[in-house]
């Protein structure tokens, strides 16, 4: 209770404060929450994995006493664990949009709202939907409201499924093994902890993950 009570802003953008604040069940959530809450958009998604993958051993500890004892085997636990939590997380996104949908398309044009964009966005979706569904996810932001999008459009159910399988197995796999092979490749052969680095490694994540979304939300043409 004391530890909840002394948090600060900097902890909720620290990836281990959440790792050693309630194990694999908070990264799980957190996993889930980023895509299938809206408000889950600002949740450190990439870096959280990253370094999931680097705490891997202490991670399965907490789900199982001991842990499996096999290095392979604990982040395949994880592996399996947080992309479920990814797919679920993007299935209630997707539900979300498709039960508000109806909503938004009778809703009069406002300044904020023109209806011509959810027309733009389904005619978007029928072309580049399964790109869009597994691309999203390796951008934060997009990866939040991709899925409700979706929803609102009415894409494909099955197809839907489909794509949100494919796309939360791919990120998952690809951030998670990441973190926790690159950080065994450097203590090994260059005697380089990443442990002792990863504020300059979450910061340098956020960097190369947000980079291109805001590059283009800035530079667009009207």
């Amino acid at each position: 209770m004391t530890e909840l009570l002394n948090i600060t802003l900097k902890d909720l953008f620290n990836p281990v404060f959440y790792i050693h604040l309630g194990g694999i069940w908070i990264v799980l959530f957190i996993i889930f929450a980023e895509t299938g809450l809206m408000i889950g958009f600002f949740l450190p998604g990439d870096s959280l994995l990253f370094v999931s993958g680097i705490y891997s051993t202490l991670l399965a500890k907490s789900l199982i006493h001991g842990g499996p004892g096999n290095d392979f085997l604990e982040v395949m636990v994880l592996f399996v664990l947080i992309s479920i939590a990814g797919v679920l997380g993007n299935e209630l996104g997707y539900w979300f949009g498709f039960k508000t949908g109806p909503i938004l398309f009778k809703r009069k044009d406002t300044w904020l709202f023109k209806k011509k964009h959810l027309f733009q966005a389904r005619d978007f979706y029928d072309k580049h939907g399964a790109i869009a569904i597994v691309l999203a996810r390796f951008l934060p932001m997009l990866r939040t409201f991709a899925p409700v999008v979706a929803g609102i459009v009415k894409m494909d159910k099955k197809s839907f499924l489909r794509y949100n399988i494919l796309g939360s197995t791919a990120w998952v796999f690809t951030v998670l093994m990441a973190g926790h092979y690159l950080e065994k490749l450097f203590l090994n052969n260059f005697g380089f902890d990443l442990r002792q680095h990863l504020f300059v490694i979450v910061i340098f994540i956020v960097i190369i993950t947000t980079g291109p979304v805001l590059y283009k939300i800035i530079s667009r043409k009207k």
